[in-house]
């Protein structure tokens, strides 16, 4: 399933995407996609529906409808950085001998084609592709043999950064990943089932229609079900907290000169099977 939220920022509602690509409303069957809703036993339920005696929602999702971030309510969104070998390379950076985690604040999630808004004073607003892997039914002290039973589905993160805030202004990098809209997340939560092998996904970024970051889930340094094990060591893991799994190589930090995002520019990224975001950049 490939399940979603859908409508103006502030008042999405639950919906699902149906095999001719239109939006089936869940409204009256599930109040968000969110929590509980992604435990195993309720996405069961939801995979049983005949979408088509689910109304039909009016507009092209993407085009004249517009998406809100695929989970709504997230309590956690933790994010792993220096994932790929050549991207820790590019950053200037060992490959951590454990994996590095940092925070998203929820209140930096959007939908996947709002506009990025650049922080005021902002110089080195950077991009991010990467696949986020959502929980569904929680837990601690995870083995990673049983890590997948833990995954509600996945889906495509922009970890947007600003690189000066993040390493030069003192203590963690959570001030340059948190601010407002840094977090693009969708089109759609595509569920475990249909992701027979989260680690060998390419993913994609372009600015402007030029593309910088090419590359493939298959390189990650720690994957799925370990990060997922690990996390699992230092807090419990619960329905609809996020992972964004870190990115490949390609990061304007990482250009010769560097190069980092001004208003007025495009990013369109992607991560295989899971669908596409376009932002616009926009000054705050």
């Amino acid at each position: 399933m490939k399940l979603l939220r859908y409508g103006p920022w502030g008042q999405e509602k639950p919906g699902v995407l149906d095999a001719q690509g239109r939006v089936r409303d869940l409204s009256a069957v599930v109040p968000d996609i969110a929590g509980a809703v992604l435990l195993p036993a309720n996405l069961d339920k939801l995979r049983r529906l005949k979408l088509h005696d689910l109304p039909l929602v009016a507009g092209v999702p993407q085009q004249d409808l517009r998406l809100g971030a695929c989970v709504g309510q997230v309590g956690k969104c933790i994010c792993i950085g220096l994932n790929y070998a050549d991207h820790a390379a590019e950053s200037g950076m060992p490959v951590p001998p454990e994996p590095v985690v940092f925070n998203k604040w929820t209140s930096a999630l959007c939908g996947p084609d709002d506009a990025v808004q650049i922080p005021r004073g902002s110089v080195k607003t950077d991009w991010e592709v990467e696949l986020a892997v959502v929980i569904g039914q929680g837990g601690r002290y995870i083995t990673e043999a049983d890590a997948v039973h833990h995954v509600a589905g996945y889906c495509v993160m922009n970890d947007v950064s600003e690189r000066d805030y993040q390493l030069n202004r003192s203590g963690t990098w959570d001030k340059g990943k948190g601010c407002d809209t840094f977090g693009p997340l969708g089109p759609w939560l595509v569920t475990a089932d249909e992701v027979p092998d989260p680690q060998n996904l390419a993913l994609w970024l372009e600015v402007d229609g030029k593309r910088l970051q090419n590359g493939s889930t298959a390189t990650m340094v720690y994957q799925v079900p370990f990060l997922i094990s690990y996390l699992s060591q230092f807090m419990s893991l619960q329905p609809g907290d996020v992972i964004s799994t870190g990115t490949p190589p390609g990061v304007g930090m990482g250009q010769k000169p560097p190069v980092f995002l001004r208003a007025g520019q495009t990013m369109r990224l992607s991560v295989q099977g899971l669908g596409v975001q376009t932002q616009t950049t926009v000054q705050a």
